[in-house]
């Protein structure tokens, strides 16, 4: 077991070369110390380790990063002999040489998982601290590369990439950019870079690095296992997902967007005239008096309490949109102004972003409140729960532009509660998702989700569902989401949805872009969230009376919307499937929507597969992603035999096939005689 922190610490000095440093256990812990450089490296769950790495003096505690404040319990040993030392936790071995490099191995047979790279045999070395004042340094860590590596994670990027390995990534939040630093090793391994400082990440052929623009050490986690096993040791350590609110499994509707109350139930109703399966509907931006009030316009919305009660009898929860910015005109700027709750500036005015509001000709100049301050978070919250919980019993909400939405995005110039904008700018999103699940938990409320279009790594603890941002309408930008949802998968954000049809455009008298709307509608109701939305033409300029073109299912036309309806009762008939899996989720931190290779990680093909995916254990979804296709080809993972959820059909695994796919029909397979009600 880990030695209590009052354990002499054991020392060894070697004598083989003038560069050797020094070795100690603290408390179950194995330190290095050399060239005025300290790194310690600590159990933190089964088969992990932490590892902390500072110039000048002792790792710092209570940094902001992702990691509970606890590490779990676990047996460890360390070893300090012949100038090394080592310490193992399960199936993870760690190695430091007399030179501080480390090393990670397996431990069951030694094999190489990763290890730290110098780059160059004099200066620099494997971690590198370049000064930028204030005991700041731009950070760097080398690790080797592997020619037959791949890598996974890294958030929700646009790149259309599933395996990350030879690219070069911001680490940064971007609307439809989410930066969350884990990444997933064909080797073996997963790590997370404990950091959220401004930086990137080069996953090159000849080395990996991770950088830190401006932060106080290095901080990183690092688990051995196959991916399953590492998503239930990372998930153990960030903070597990809640359970999702049964109504959050449905159906959700919603455009850019309905302007007024009867806009907005006139749909509700038709939905339910219809006989029409939904869940949610949205409340989207600019139904506020002024940005930042957080609070209806009732000159637009009159009676918000009349429509929450109308909508609950007709079983459809309302999500409301709350931004984290506030207008100048706002009544609650001056206060969060004066109190020091927004986020600072290092040079110029406390305006982050300029954006329309109402009773203004032009724009205004906007500040973010400071999520990363506990007394803005309880402000900000006070404000929501007066003006939309306490008033209406609304507990849904959507999150937007919680990057935040800075416009220029200089991180650099912003001073945040938790530290400067460099260091720790990323955890934004996080924090903010945080201010409305401990309001809402603080209240009493045991059902928590928001919807975010920012993440960092732990958000799923906020019970954060992350979509993918505005993207575009097309096949192309479709083919895309599916690596950007498995990436965000492995990066322990279990709910995850996209804009059905996109977001920029779309018109619903277009024939093509009836049959991208199809198709995508088909992949929303396999998604772990399924929810329709798109600022379709013909669009209005930006501005507070702005809509786009009608989003319902039944605006795109006789042909398209039957099958549109057929996939919401689809959806429907799962969600007893779905609600299993999200459980999974919440109980063990296994994603919703899979890689192949999480299920089936001993067949190497899988690890290749960008084009479809498992959703849960048992279903596998091949979607359809090029226009005019009627047939779909699909790789069936080997150890298990496949049946077409259509047809009936099945197959051996470990080999591809080719199925029939009409404008009506989305590829799907049954795993090993799973039962689950897709055909009608």
């Amino acid at each position: 077991m880990n030695q209590p922190a009052e354990t002499q610490p054991q020392v060894s000095l070697a004598q083989s070369s003038p560069t050797v440093g020094t070795f100690r256990e603290r408390g179950g812990a194995l330190e290095w110390s050399g060239r005025q450089e300290t790194v310690r490296i600590e159990p933190w769950g089964p088969d992990a380790v932490r590892v902390r790495a500072r110039l000048g003096g002792p790792v710092l505690e209570g940094l902001p990063g992702a990691l509970l404040d606890e590490a779990p319990a676990t047996p460890s040993t360390v070893k300090i002999e012949d100038g090394r030392g080592q310490l193992t936790v399960g199936a993870l071995t760690v190695e430091v040489t007399a030179e501080g490099l480390v090393r990670f191995l397996r431990t069951d047979d030694s094999a190489e998982l990763l290890a730290e790279d110098r780059a160059h045999f004099w200066w620099p070395g494997s971690r590198l601290y370049t000064a930028v004042g204030n005991g700041h340094h731009r950070l760097e860590q080398r690790f080797a590369a592997y020619d037959d590596e791949k890598l996974y994670g890294l958030g929700q990027h646009q790149h259309g990439r599933l395996d990350q390995k030879g690219l070069v990534l911001d680490l940064v939040q971007r609307n439809a950019e989410v930066g969350i630093p884990v990444l997933t090793s064909s080797r073996g391994y997963t790590l997370l870079w404990n950091n959220p400082a401004i930086g990137r990440v080069e996953l090159a052929h000849n080395g990996t690095r991770w950088v830190a623009d401006s932060a106080r050490q290095i901080d990183y986690w690092i688990t051995a296992g196959d991916p399953a096993t590492a998503q239930r040791r990372y998930s153990a350590v960030t903070g597990r997902t809640p359970m999702l609110p049964e109504w959050a499994a449905g159906f959700w509707q919603c455009k850019l967007r309905y302007r007024t109350q009867d806009e907005l139930m006139a749909v509700a109703r038709e939905y339910k005239r219809r006989g029409l399966p939904i869940s949610a509907i949205v409340c989207d931006f600019f139904h506020w008096t002024h940005l930042g009030d957080w609070k209806f316009d009732l000159k637009e919305w009159p009676d918000p309490a009349a429509m929450v009660r109308e909508l609950d009898e007709l079983g459809i929860k309302l999500v409301v949109s709350v931004w984290p910015s506030v207008s100048p005109l706002s009544e609650n700027h001056p206060v969060l102004e004066q109190r020091g709750w927004f986020i600072g500036t290092q040079y110029g005015p406390m305006a982050h972003a300029d954006w329309p509001d109402k009773e203004v000709a032009s724009t205004v100049q906007v500040a973010f409140y400071d999520a990363t301050n506990p007394d803005a978070r309880e402000f900000v919250w006070s404000k929501v729960k007066e003006n939309y919980l306490d008033p209406y019993g609304i507990t849904a909400f959507w999150l937007d532009a919680c990057e935040p939405e800075l416009k220029p995005g200089f991180q650099e110039n912003l001073r945040y509660w938790a530290g400067p904008g460099l260091e720790v700018g990323n955890m934004y999103p996080a924090e903010n998702a945080r201010t409305f699940y401990e309001g809402l938990v603080a209240t009493g409320e045991e059902e928590v989700v928001s919807l975010n279009r920012s993440a960092w790594a732990g958000s799923q603890r906020y019970g954060a569902a992350l979509w993918s941002g505005d993207i575009g309408t097309d096949f192309p930008t479709l083919r895309r989401q599916i690596a950007a949802g498995l990436n965000t998968a492995l990066s322990g954000i279990p709910w995850w949805n996209t804009d059905i049809g996109g977001f920029h455009g779309g018109d619903p008298d277009d024939p093509a872009y009836r049959e991208v709307m199809v198709r995508w509608f088909q992949f929303g109701a396999l998604s772990p969230l399924m929810r329709l939305h798109g600022f379709r033409d013909p669009g209005m300029p930006l501005g507070p009376e702005m809509t786009g073109g009608p989003n319902e299912v039944w605006s795109y036309g006789e042909e398209a919307g039957a099958v549109l309806e057929k996939y919401l009762r689809l959806r429907e008939r799962l969600k007893p499937y779905v609600l299993r899996v999200m459980r999974e989720a919440h109980e063990e931190g296994l994603p919703v929507m899979r890689p192949l290779f999480l299920e089936f990680p001993d067949d190497q093909a899988t690890w290749s597969v960008d084009d479809s995916y498992l959703f849960g254990p048992d279903l596998l979804v091949a979607p359809v992603l090029t226009a005019g296709a009627t047939a779909r080809t699909a790789y069936l993972p080997a150890g298990a035999s496949w049946t077409d959820a259509w047809t009936g059909e099945t197959y051996e695994g470990g080999r591809s096939v080719t199925v029939d796919a009409p404008l009506d029909r989305i590829p799907l397979f049954l795993r090993d005689g799973a039962r689950l009600p897709v055909a009608e």
